[in-house]
């Protein structure tokens, strides 16, 4: 049936309508033709004439907000995809919907992200519409965005806004914000002074647009563009580019034709799909968060990610992109590099080459159609930036259910380490004494800190970056280990273990972690260990009480009732289907 308008006529019995264009989800007032009358009423009111009614409906999602730097560019790009539609025929309509910044968001983005997740995809479900392009780009943006269009399941396309510009300082090239924390430690350990962190503090951030290395903005939009859920070529045009804007025109154009040939989320995002995003992840040195993120998304689609199945993918999957924080370029070297498809095509031999993308063409064949040129940013399949997958699984006595480590952006020397615990008993906790120069710590310590998990804090914050105490940062000391139940950035280096499972304050073993305890980390036995003795550990279990985490109402009741652990994404349980029987990867 067709729905642009060109050949087929609104049935004259307004009792029978057809359920596309802004047809479809009619209010019910026990009478579907006054309610078309009403509609049709409204749309007028709004300088429609009756002719939209035939046409195929693009929804665009704005996530545009004066709080989101992020999303800076929406205005240009919302003009670019509604062009894209109209050229092929269709009608765009723009909603706005939630916004999240990472920056302006407290107590964390993350606690947020499933609130706008249910924002989407009611939006979706409510409003008359045959596909949406969902524009998004801030680390929880494009992940919320995906799981509310997953559930959905009506065509879609995402497209991410693209990365900031670089700037410069003094003759050094910076980005946010694997610079902002190399800056602020160098500030930390009195390396410079007031005015010149002053100075980089207004250098850092060159234009609008999401973070400039491969935070988990740039992880996501690579995810996305592997999930086969954005156009090839669309992950890494910076945002304030041309080309932005004609992927952007080319997104909206994709989505009218979806719209018309029903290609719904179910037939894209797949296991095969799945397995292709964690192999990108792992070869991109991605953010710790993209697995969360990732995990969360299929959940959605029924799929469980098995993360000790993960691990051994991450065991044969090389990091290839010399990119901040693993390596040393921007995304704009990426992108001039020939993009995510450069990538690809070094991971073919990995890779399900037969899965689907939007344009209606295999992964496979999208990767053929790019030119091979010679560049400096993504290296050979057989000469890597780093011989193993960018993030490691460990688990232990001390993370019973798992946690992970980002091996790429971290110090070989701590990867096989034993220490004594420095413990913090949540971020308040840290916040008092990380700095007090009475804090009994070496450099060879552990850090520990608790409470920062998905009921703890709540919402996990990217507390898990434990800064180096002062007293040794102006020392020299760069990097110790560090471990939480927290998360951290996707922008951070150093040898940090995130997301230990369950969290502290459920009462996992990392509540029972004591001054003075030792640790044992092990990467290559993926062994996280607390050398503490099981008699020792039932004691203290007997005595820990937990602290008191209620709410009387509101999001954040639901929050706290609904929330899963990292290992599950951390998604809400009742948006989960109730019944995940596959798992990848295989």
């Amino acid at each position: 049936m067709a729905t642009d308008g060109s050949s087929d006529k609104r049935h004259d019995n307004h009792d029978e309508v057809r359920r596309t264009g802004l047809n479809q989800g009619l209010v019910n007032y026990g009478d579907a033709g006054f309610s078309l009358f009403l509609r049709k009423a409204f749309i007028k009111g709004a300088g429609y004439s009756d002719d939209a009614l035939n046409r195929t409906i693009v929804g665009i999602a704005n996530t545009g907000s004066g709080y989101n730097p992020c999303h800076g560019n929406m205005a240009q790009l919302i003009e670019a995809v509604k062009r894209g539609v109209m050229l092929e025929g269709g009608l765009p309509i723009e909603f706005p919907t939630i916004s999240i910044a990472e920056s302006f968001s407290t107590p964390t983005s993350m606690y947020l992200r499933n609130l706008m997740s249910m924002d989407t995809e009611e939006m979706i479900r409510a409003q008359p519409m045959d596909s949406v392009v969902l524009i998004g780009g801030c680390d929880k943006t494009v992940p919320a965005q995906l799981m509310g269009a997953a559930s959905a399941n009506l065509p879609m396309l995402e497209l991410v806004t693209g990365a900031m510009l670089t700037s410069g300082h003094r003759g050094v090239r910076v980005g946010a914000c694997t610079d902002c924390r190399r800056y602020w430690g160098m500030y930390r350990g009195q390396e410079i002074d007031e005015q010149e962190i002053e100075e980089v503090n207004a250098k850092l951030v060159g234009s609008v647009g999401t973070c400039s290395v491969m935070g988990t903005a740039s992880t996501m939009a690579c995810i996305s563009e592997a999930l086969g859920i954005a156009l090839p070529g669309s992950a890494s045009p910076p945002a304030v580019t041309a080309d932005r804007m004609r992927v952007a025109e080319a997104t909206g154009r994709q989505a009218v034709i979806n719209a018309r040939a029903g290609v719904t989320p179910d037939s894209i995002l797949t296991e095969k799909a799945f397995e292709n995003a964690l192999r990108v992840l792992l070869a991109i040195g991605g953010s710790t968060n993209g697995i969360i993120h990732l995990t969360a998304i299929a959940g959605r689609m029924g799929i469980d990610i098995d993360l000790a199945a993960f691990d051994r993918m991450s065991r044969e999957t090389p990091v290839l992109v010399d990119l901040k924080p693993s390596g040393q370029h921007y995304m704009e070297d990426l992108h001039r590099a020939g993009g995510l498809s450069t990538v690809l095509r070094e991971l073919k031999p990995l890779l399900h080459l037969d899965a689907m993308t939007v344009t209606g063409r295999t992964l496979g064949e999208e990767i053929d159609a790019v030119p091979v040129f010679d560049q400096q940013v993504v290296h050979r399949f057989d000469s890597p930036l780093y011989p193993a997958g960018g993030i490691a699984f460990v688990r232990g006595n001390l993370a019973p259910d798992g946690a992970i480590i980002k091996q790429s952006a971290a110090d070989a020397r701590l990867m096989e380490h034993e220490g004594r615990a420095v413990v913090f008993e949540d971020a308040e906790d840290m916040a008092a004494r990380i700095d007090d120069p009475e804090l009994d710590v070496t450099a060879e310590d552990v850090l520990v800190l608790k409470r920062i998990g998905p009921v703890g804090a709540p919402g996990m914050p990217e507390a898990g970056y434990l800064p180096i105490p002062r007293k040794l940062a102006r020392q020299g000391v760069r990097d110790m280990l560090r471990i939480s139940d927290g998360r951290m950035s996707g922008t951070a280096a150093g040898s940090i273990v995130l997301h230990v499972t369950p969290e502290a304050a459920l009462g996992g073993p990392l509540a029972l972690v004591e001054n003075g305890d030792r640790i044992r980390l092990s990467v290559s036995e993926r062994r996280l260990e607390l050398l503490v003795d099981d008699a020792e550990l039932a004691r203290r279990r007997e005595g820990w009480r937990p602290v008191a985490l209620t709410a009387e109402r509101g999001y954040r009741k639901l929050f706290l009732e609904q929330i899963t652990q990292a290992d599950q994404g951390c998604d809400f349980t009742f948006l989960r289907p109730p019944n995940i029987q596959r798992r990848v990867p295989k």
